[in-house]
């Protein structure tokens, strides 16, 4: 049998993504802090994947068909320590870098599409590139670019929902699903409003990545993971409103933003990459992978499946984004 690693089986992506390898014929040998449901050809290995030392040993003397990469690598330094040893482990190996790589420069987005580290010209926020998400993303993907390698494809998947994670705008489900099973208002900046949100399910991510494993025409190429629908974030949020009673409101852009003063990193999320119209193009990934637009999921139908996989009452936890939006309303709007 054809066989996988998967780095980080456990997160949003992998959840649905082990399930489809298996389906597909893969011996899966998969790595997370914590073990999972046991499947037939499924072999759980709990580790921390970010240890180097554990990596190396465990890498050695072994070679996958394939290796699928979800670890998160703060700085490009951490991901330069191991990225040789993973490609010659492996057949083909899939790194997960990120749509927030590119600027808003081009509508639709498509993957030759402008990146922030290469469009930007905030000299601060270029200076913080090992902290700032889709400025390191993209400095790993420039590593593997000029690796001399070619048994490697670069995914850059959008806003993926899966089991309990979901997004709206620049905010996480324990904020703001958590307030609408207390009743409370959420609010939305007016800037995102007529913005389009790129929402993908995660089942559908799956069946992309499992269709690109061994492709010779994925071999050293980098894909945009979409569906193009093309949803507002003011769209979404009436989904939520629909499915599970959200009541929001979108507010003046500078006191949204005021619940994010003592965040950096969520403050600067939104100005680059919520704030940005995400129109995402699907042809790259589709023409490759054979899967056409139509068997996709739309947002309202994954939505509704995956919020009615949840336990009855579920409570999010408690946060401080959370509460800073408790204060805004109550002071500034009183509601």
């Amino acid at each position: 049998m054809k066989k996988v690693l998967v780095l980080g089986a456990r997160g949003a992506m992998g959840v649905h993504l082990v399930p489809e390898l298996i389906k597909d014929g893969w011996r899966v040998d998969a790595v997370d802090r914590e073990t999972g449901e046991a499947l037939e050809n499924l072999n759980y290995i709990v580790a921390n994947a970010l240890d180097d030392d554990w990596l190396f040993d465990f890498l050695e003397g072994s070679h996958y068909d394939a290796i699928i990469d979800f670890m998160l690598y703060f700085g490009k330094d951490s991901f330069e320590k191991r990225y040789k040893k993973l490609l010659d482990s492996t057949d083909h190996y899939i790194f997960l870098s990120s749509y927030r790589i590119y600027a808003d420069c081009e509508h639709p987005v498509k993957e030759t599409s402008p990146r922030l580290l290469e469009a930007v010209s905030d000299l601060e926020f270029l200076a913080d590139c090992d902290k700032e998400y889709g400025l390191y993303k993209a400095q790993e993907e420039n590593i593997l670019n000029s690796s001399g390698y070619k048994n490697y494809t670069i995914l850059r998947p959008t806003m993926v929902y899966s089991t309990r994670r979901y997004q709206l705008v620049g905010l996480e489900a324990c904020t703001f699903l958590r307030r609408a099973a207390q009743g409370k208002k959420v609010v939305l900046p007016e800037k995102a409003r007529k913005l389009h949100a790129a929402l993908i399910w995660s089942g559908d991510v799956a069946k992309m990545i499992t269709a690109l494993l061994n492709n010779e025409k994925a071999m050293g190429e980098t894909f945009t993971i979409c569906n193009g629908e093309e949803n507002s974030w003011e769209e979404v949020a009436e989904l939520y409103k629909t499915l599970v009673g959200l009541d929001y409101e979108f507010i003046d852009t500078d006191e949204y933003l005021t619940i994010f003063k003592d965040n950096i990193a969520e403050y600067r999320k939104h100005i680059y990459d919520r704030f940005y119209d995400r129109n995402m193009d699907p042809t790259k990934i589709l023409t490759v992978t054979g899967i056409k637009k139509e068997d996709l999921t739309p947002l309202r139908v994954g939505l509704k499946k995956e919020l009615s996989s949840l336990p009855k009452n579920y409570l999010w936890w408690e946060n401080d984004i959370e509460k800073a939006m408790d204060k805004l309303v109550k002071e500034k709007y009183d509601i």
